[in-house]
């Protein structure tokens, strides 16, 4: 018997679990990256005032990662300052690997500013500027413009941001061109030269916690964007036993110090007399980031020579393993931070394939290698005085 194809039998009406599938699939999903867990809260209860919306929340980009691996949100609400990955970097993640539309909501990008621009240039399509203070009423009186922003995002095309040429790829030469044979430095203190990018932030914490009040100078490249830099070093000054502070050109280092390179400015180290100091200099991408640990790396290499210890950290890519390689050949002692420790054991992998690792140590036993590896060289050339 053939069976009628235009039956007026009724559709099976959905289940309860259908049902609920279905409303599920209806709702803009939305996640909000923010390494305040006030801010989290707050906003996830003002989205959510929208029924039509479901928020998810991570602390910082590496959770994150992990949760739109399991869930592909529609829209990303992040900010830009946070531990383990910047939000630039995490924006450029997302925009180069798979786009989702991005809410960017941070004190530091103020619309028409530099960064509000770089963020909109990274694939943001909306910038909201949060106040550094009163973030909990600022968010409610804002609820409508939260919102409306998510909403909008969702509706944005979103395209894959390309890839970096390798072609564009610069080396420390574009700033700071190669000595065959480095000069014979020997400084009156010894130099502490660290480089570092994502989880660098929380690492260099530990790092320059655990420095006592008359370590010698320390001088940081930590890939991190404009006007970022000086926040943190504050932040690390106060956490501290040594002073830290952005560094700024001509400034002599001394002890008990610690200099972070400015964003989007290459750091230097050169002598005056058997002093050394800090200069501040622009220039092209080197390895791909400005300021650049390469840069950093062989700066030391020439004015320090074996007076200074190379500490390569956490990280992607990398920036600072040729430099830390020109380190060790001009005499200095170089130090990796190990896997188990690192969030991205890059930079450090990188470094130790090429032969410029002495020491591969757990993060929490850095600070002690550089200062007895400074020591033993101070002993060593007061022996031979």
């Amino acid at each position: 018997m053939a069976i009628n194809s235009n039956s007026d039998q009724s559709p099976i009406p959905p289940t309860a679990k259908e049902r609920g599938r279905n409303a599920q699939r209806q709702k803009l999903h939305v996640l909000v990256v923010d390494d305040s867990a006030m801010v989290r809260q707050v906003m996830q209860a003002i989205l959510q005032t929208d029924q039509r919306i479901i928020v998810s929340t991570a602390a910082d980009p590496l959770i994150a990662d992990v949760k739109m691996q399991k869930e592909r949100p529609q829209v990303v609400i992040t900010d830009l300052e946070m531990p383990r990955m910047d939000g630039l970097t995490f924006l450029r993640k997302i925009m180069t690997e798979s786009p989702i539309p991005v809410v960017v909501c941070s004190g530091f990008a103020a619309k028409g500013t530099e960064l509000a621009l770089r963020a909109l240039e990274e694939g943001a399509v909306e910038i909201i500027t949060k106040p550094k203070l009163g973030v909990r009423d600022f968010l409610h009186e804002s609820a409508i413009l939260l919102i409306d922003a998510v909403w909008s995002a969702a509706e944005a095309r979103v395209v894959p941001r390309p890839r970096i040429a390798a072609t564009s790829r610069l080396s420390a030469d574009a700033v700071l061109p190669l000595r065959t044979t480095p000069r014979d430095r020997n400084p009156c203190q010894g130099l502490i030269a660290v480089g570092a990018s994502t989880g660098g932030t929380e690492a260099l914490r530990v790092l320059l916690s655990a420095m006592p009040p008359n370590c010698p100078p320390i001088v940081v490249v930590q890939h991190m964007p404009e006007n970022f830099t000086r926040a943190f070093a504050e932040r690390l000054n106060q956490e501290c036993n040594i002073a830290v502070q952005e560094a700024s050109d001509n400034v002599e280092l001394r002890h008990g110090m610690a200099v972070i390179a400015p964003g989007s400015f290459h750091c230097v180290v050169n002598t005056r007399g058997s002093n050394l100091l800090v200069n501040i200099v622009d220039g092209p991408l080197v390895s791909r980031h400005r300021p650049s640990v390469d840069v950093l790396f062989r700066s030391v290499a020439v004015s320090a020579g074996r007076n200074a210890v190379g500490v390569i950290m956490t990280g992607m890519g990398d920036d600072g393993a040729q430099g830390l390689l020109e380190m060790k050949e001009a005499g200095a002692v170089t130090i990796a931070q190990d896997e188990a420790s690192c969030v991205v054991f890059g930079m450090p992998r990188e470094a130790i394939s090429r032969g410029a690792v002495d020491f591969v140590l757990p993060l929490e036993q850095l600070a002690r290698q550089a200062l007895d590896s400074l020591n033993a060289e101070r002993k060593a050339r007061s022996t031979s005085a």
